[in-house]
């Protein structure tokens, strides 16, 4: 793996290891953790990895089509309700058709789904979605996020902490960061769910992105795409490592899952 991505994942470790107020830290032990005002209780015997199994037919899903490929990935709509309606709504008005993968980090994960190179958005209407967080979804290889965009706090959550999380139009697409035998032990040692834990170790992922961010689906086909997305020769600017060569989302269809039509691809 290149030399930024090792270091990448030097960073995330030293972070979620030396500060025990890392959010990955503080979910893999099953405490507290504040989000859209309220507490959300991870709970380490009830948790189910629902990322780990096989698509339903007739389970919602979306077809990527890129410049590099297509991938799909079930929806959530069951555990991220307002976030999924906000993308399969832009989805099924075309409104992705045409847009850029405007952020590739490190191998770890990439960013798509905004109509200007620089990942900005023209029409504001779409990017406050309450964020939305699960016990069941985290950000494993294949996880497609919604992209937080602001938060809303008054004085009082300033100085305290809290505040209204929101998401919107654009997603990241999950790679993993490396999880060689360093890494593995250090997972299964701050981690109170050794299940949890393993399906990072087993399946990729970057655990440092847990519980913050709306996780509204998971890639069950094409993830040598994902693959692809993450590790785009880039140029650096003020907030994102845009690609050098346009790479674009031709489209995103919204369907339902098939047997039959997986038979067929």
């Amino acid at each position: 793996m290149k030399k930024n991505s090792k270091s990448l994942v030097r960073r995330i470790l030293l972070f979620s290891l030396i500060m025990g107020a890392a959010m990955f830290a503080i979910m893999l032990l099953g405490a507290v953790q504040k989000a859209n005002n309220s507490y959300i209780m991870v709970d380490k015997d009830s948790i189910e990895l629902v990322q780990l199994d096989e698509p339903k037919d007739g389970d919602p899903i979306a077809i990527v089509d890129t410049t590099l490929g297509e991938f799909r990935f079930v929806l959530y709509p069951q555990y991220s309700p307002n976030a999924v309606k906000n993308f399969t709504e832009l989805a099924e008005n075309g409104y992705y058709d045409g847009t850029y993968v405007f952020n590739s980090d490190s191998g770890a994960y990439s960013a798509a789904g905004a109509p200007n190179k620089d990942g900005s958005c023209n029409d504001t209407s779409h990017e406050l979605v309450e964020r939305e967080l699960h016990q069941n979804l985290w950000p494993f290889k294949g996880a497609i996020c919604a992209l937080n965009t602001t938060i809303d706090r008054s004085l009082k959550e300033r100085i305290l902490g809290g505040g209204t999380y929101y998401n919107g139009s654009r997603f990241a697409i999950v790679n993993t960061i490396e999880f060689n035998d360093e890494n593995q032990e250090a997972m299964r040692e701050i981690s109170d769910s050794q299940e949890l834990a393993e399906a990072f170790i087993k399946n990729g992922g970057i655990p440092n992105f847990s519980q913050q961010m709306t996780v509204i689906g998971q890639t069950y086909s094409g993830l040598d795409v994902v693959e692809k997305l993450s590790q785009l020769e880039v140029d650096e600017n003020d907030m994102y490592k845009t690609p050098k060569k346009d790479i674009m989302i031709n489209s995103v269809k919204i369907d339902k899952y098939s047997t039959d039509t997986m038979d067929e691809t």
